[in-house]
């Protein structure tokens, strides 16, 4: 029988494979690369999430590696905008890029008539390729050349035959810009081979492993890969319902005992959208909470401690003052480890505000 890997165990192993056990003192880049990337949909909350991996992070260091093209932010694992480094955007996006041709084929391409679609690719890399668009300005364009489509879809299937990555402004630390694209080769102006689904396997398990083969295609979105998976080299092992893990025979799994610190997550964090079992960090509470976020289109800022759910945050600012609430979803033993890591949170968002701490019984959303 395959060895057993506790919950806690479990928790363990991705908090340290995610620099949540301890800050990484790693550059900015291989850190990305280690993570396997952030889901950066959002232009800025992000950069909190790196501040919770990096020791001495600041945030006008990644936005110059978002200006000189070292980061890119572009639509990959579950067809979701993503900052990644430039070599892994070009590795990934073939192998992903069937993730966003299914949802787009279902929704989009139907709505097309008459439309050529390697021409439409075409037209579309040259619109954009002259110079970045918004998917509004880059529709209004291909319906000039396919007069009676819908201007919406154009683009939306040109975003799944082009790779398209967002340029600054956009994206960049305390600035804004139009959601402008360019396509990912004439950005970046060099090639990578593809990544095998081989390879995305291995790096899904050097940042969040152990795993089943669900956990690996819930994080990518890619589906089919039991046989990639049971292929492969790997340890197994079973978790506490039966499923089978594996992971890479090189990486440690620490110890269960050993102590998480408290760590306040951005809204989009890979640590809680990566598993198909999302037990290993939260709470029975913590589901329940979660369930008055569904439908309001905003996610929380996940309070963890001691590895696990326990709360939410929320950030107001009024007249030279940020005030950071934690939001208990269960009481917190120790509350004043949440506000010292909540001091040091504000003075990396806000470092010119006075700031304070509040805190409320139940979750921001309810």
């Amino acid at each position: 029988m395959d060895p057993l890997l506790t919950r806690r165990e479990l928790n363990r192993a991705t908090l340290d494979r995610q620099f949540l056990l301890s800050r990484t003192d790693l550059p900015i880049a291989e850190a990305v690369e280690q993570v396997g990337g952030l889901q950066a949909q959002t232009p800025h909350t992000w950069y909190t999430g790196l501040w919770n991996r990096i020791a001495g992070f600041r945030a006008a260091d990644a936005a110059k590696l978002l200006e000189s093209r070292a980061l890119v932010r572009i639509a990959l694992q579950r067809s979701t905008i993503h900052l990644v480094t430039a070599r892994d955007c070009l590795a990934m996006r073939p192998l992903l890029q069937v993730v966003t041709e299914r949802m787009t084929r279902t929704t989009f391409v139907r709505k097309l008539d008459g439309v050529d679609l390697d021409e439409l690719a075409a037209h579309g890399r040259s619109l954009l390729e002259a110079e970045p668009m918004t998917f509004a300005a880059l529709g209004r364009a291909l319906a000039e050349r396919w007069p009676g489509n819908d201007p919406h879809a154009l683009g939306q299937v040109v975003r799944w035959l082009v790779p398209l990555v967002q340029v600054p402004p956009r994206g960049l630390w305390g600035r804004s810009g139009p959601i402008a694209h360019t396509s990912a080769e004439s950005w970046l102006g060099f090639d990578m081979p593809p990544m095998t689904a081989e390879e995305l396997v291995i790096r899904h398990l050097s940042a969040f492993g152990p795993s089943s083969v669900m956990d690996v295609q819930t994080w990518s979105g890619l589906t089919r890969l039991a046989e990639v998976v049971e292929s492969m080299d790997l340890l197994r092992f079973r978790d506490e319902s039966g499923r089978t893990l594996y992971d890479l025979p090189h990486l440690v799994r620490p110890s269960a005992e050993i102590s998480a610190p408290v760590r306040l997550m951005y809204d989009f964090d890979n640590l809680f959208l990566s598993h198909a079992d999302r037990t290993r960090v939260i709470t029975e509470a913590g589901f329940a909470a979660l369930q008055g976020f569904m439908g309001t289109n905003v996610m929380p800022r996940v309070i963890l401690v001691d590895g696990f759910t326990a709360g939410d945050w929320t950030v107001t600012r009024a007249k030279g003052a940020s005030t950071l609430t934690i939001h208990q979803w269960e009481p917190i033993a120790d509350l004043e480890a949440v506000a010292e890591e909540g001091r040091r949170l504000l003075r990396f968002l806000a470092p010119g505000d006075e700031h304070e701490i509040a805190v409320l019984d139940g979750p921001s959303k309810s």
